[in-house]
């Protein structure tokens, strides 16, 4: 064969090994820049723009530093879905924890009366093992479920603050849902009564931490009310509601609206009740309210079905009979109108026989006017002494003839309306009852006159002044945890709580400041507050701290002598540390040594104020406040302290 056929045949191989390997090459980039493109467009649908990609032949490389090792997943998840999983290869890393923001802590609070459950996500820094022993004592017998999940996040200032709140709300809701988070906790509950659930809400609502915000959505099965009672008045242009019951709030808007148009302002204290007569009581209410606007004054009664409207005196007979005829025709059935015009006054006419009885602030009784017979004072004092206390009733009613038949159980039934007050008084006379005076319960008015009705009987008259007083509230009227420590400050401000030289007892002088400062405390309840024990400077530092722990440890026991519920009140000493005055001077060292109360705030224990039900206090310095023994060698600069 000729060399030249030779070369021919080698050149054409070698052409055919270039072209393969072109065709090769070109195919792998197409192939690389394939999947890199699909790889690409798949993590970029899913929001993945952190992920880099790239291709070595077949094999798919991911790279990039993943936020979460969840998103670092999906990337490969995702990857898989545009090529062959198995040519994936994972290169990407992990972004540290710590530089991740840290996932909403939450937790959900279920109770009822099976048991506690517990769902959520904690920070691992929560102790979990208190919470539930807390838990635990809480529930008693039922069981605890705990569906807590940890993270190891950082978490927010108040997360411990709101969770320590939710769990010591929870001993006064037996049923309940408390939702937390570090800034809001929202309580959903069910109490037995309406009185449980307004003192259960100014209870939470008093206590709340500072920084955390509280929602309330507590409910109460509505009360039966009878009789179901209504009272408006109109006079001197004043419009008002002794009474107000409504069925439902659609009733009560048109009962408040209607009453409105007179000049009532504000909402009245509706009870929303069950009992009602007719379904048109809103309907009929609104009706009667306007007749007293168009008599241009007057009052109307509703006692169940039945309606007693009196008009002012001096009021013209045909308006009185238009306005009385139109509304009789105009009220839905069932109801039946009582009407009732005073008639002019007549000078010559004989003084009507009355029959007294006042209640004092200090709750004393006295009982006064007329009686018809002996037994009927003796059974006037004894129903007196029976509502109130024996040694509280002084009963000065002189015996008379020719009274009404009904007079004892009109002035029985006074005295009852009389218990309803805080102090006040009651007058009856043959064709009315007046009951005046103040009372801490918003719903004494409707009782007052729900009874008076029920007792009295069809159309008789009664009158009621009653005015709601929030320091008589036994809720309401507790003072707020700031209230309690301003009050403390004010006994403080010309009297001092003194002890004797060099020692932890506190002199004589100290009991009525002591007393007075204990009374507070009980009205304050049980709010989370420190004795602070100071000293001037002369002496050593230590035995300064040391004297003024345990004068602030006295101070605290001579509460517990006094009855003062003190699980949430710790003893500090302070020593010579925070002086307010110049210790160079007498006046300035006078100064110095003293006694402080303060309330527990946010900044020292991540809480403003507590529930009644705290965990037990942690008294620091506790074992330095042994009883403080002079030293011979400092016992003339420690006698100043």
């Amino acid at each position: 064969m000729r060399l030249s056929s030779i070369f021919a045949i080698g050149a054409v191989f070698v052409a055919a090994a270039v072209v393969c390997l072109i065709a090769a090459q070109f195919s792998v980039a197409v192939i690389e820049d394939t999947s890199r493109q699909d790889v690409r467009e798949s993590l970029d649908e899913e929001g993945l723009s952190w992920a880099e990609v790239d291709a070595n032949g077949l094999q798919v490389f991911l790279a990039g530093t993943a936020p979460t090792e969840a998103n670092r997943f999906k990337a490969l998840s995702v990857a898989g879905t545009a090529v062959d999983a198995a040519r994936v290869i994972d290169q990407m890393l992990v972004a540290d924890s710590a530089q991740i923001a840290p996932p909403r802590f939450s937790v959900e609070i279920l109770r009822n009366d099976s048991g506690i459950s517990l769902i959520g996500l904690v920070p691992a820094t929560t102790d979990r093992e208190t919470l539930l022993e807390e838990i635990r004592e809480v529930s008693g017998d039922g069981a605890v479920t705990d569906l807590l999940e940890v993270a190891d996040y950082p978490h927010p200032e108040t997360w411990e603050v709101a969770l320590d709140y939710a769990v010591r709300s929870l001993k006064r809701l037996p049923r309940t849902k408390i939702s937390v988070d570090a800034t809001r906790v929202e309580v959903t509950a069910m109490t037995d009564s309406a009185e449980e659930k307004r003192s259960t809400e100014i209870a939470l609502a008093r206590d709340v931490p500072k920084d955390v915000r509280l929602a309330l959505n507590i409910s109460a099965p509505r009360p039966v009310v009878t009789p179901y009672t209504l009272r408006f008045v109109l006079e001197n242009d004043t419009a008002r509601f002794d009474a107000c019951t409504a069925d439902t709030e659609a009733a009560e808007a048109k009962i408040v609206t209607a009453a409105n148009k007179l000049g009532h302002q504000g909402r009245p204290n509706c009870i929303i009740g069950l009992g009602v007569p007719s379904p048109n009581w809103g309907k009929a209410a609104e009706m009667a309210i306007a007749a007293v606007g168009d008599l241009g004054g007057g009052s109307v009664t509703f006692s169940d079905a039945d309606i007693s409207l009196e008009a002012l005196k001096g009021t013209q007979q045909n308006l009185f009979d238009n306005v009385v005829g139109n509304l009789e025709n105009a009220l839905p059935a069932v109801f039946s109108l009582h009407s009732y015009l005073p008639p002019p006054e007549d000078n010559s006419a004989p003084e009507l026989p009355e029959f007294v009885a006042t209640l004092s602030p200090e709750g004393l009784v006295q009982i006064r006017g007329r009686v018809g017979s002996e037994f009927m004072r003796d059974t006037v004092d004894s129903f007196a002494k029976a509502r109130f206390t024996s040694d509280a009733v002084n009963t000065a009613a002189r015996v008379t003839e020719d009274l009404p038949d009904d007079w004892p159980l009109r002035a029985l039934a006074g005295l009852e309306a009389l218990s309803y007050l805080s102090n006040g008084a009651v007058t009856v006379t043959p064709d009315l009852v007046n009951v005046a005076g103040n009372t801490g319960n918003k719903d004494a008015s409707t009782m007052i006159a729900g009874f008076l009705s029920e007792k009295l009987g069809e159309g008789k008259r009664f009158e009621i002044n009653v005015a709601y007083k929030k320091a008589l509230d036994p809720v309401a009227g507790i003072p707020t945890p700031e209230e309690c420590e301003q009050l403390i400050a004010k006994v403080q401000i010309n009297r001092k709580i003194n002890f004797e030289p060099g020692s932890s007892n506190i002199d004589g002088n100290g009991d009525a400041i002591m007393d007075d400062i204990a009374e507070i405390l009980k009205k304050c309840g049980n709010i989370r507050m420190e004795i602070g024990g100071h000293t001037d400077s002369q002496g050593r530092e230590v035995m300064n701290q040391q004297l003024s722990q345990a004068r602030a440890r006295s101070v605290l026991e001579a509460l517990r002598a006094r009855r003062v519920l003190t699980g949430n009140i710790t003893a500090k000493g302070y020593g010579e540390t925070i002086p307010i005055a110049d210790n160079k001077t007498e006046a300035g060292r006078e100064e110095n040594r003293r006694i402080e109360f303060k309330l527990i705030r946010l900044e020292s224990t991540n809480e403003e104020s507590v529930l009644d039900s705290l965990a037990e206090p942690v008294e620091e310095g506790e074992e330095a406040a042994a009883q403080v023994e002079a030293e011979t060698e400092e016992g003339s600069s420690d006698e100043q302290n």
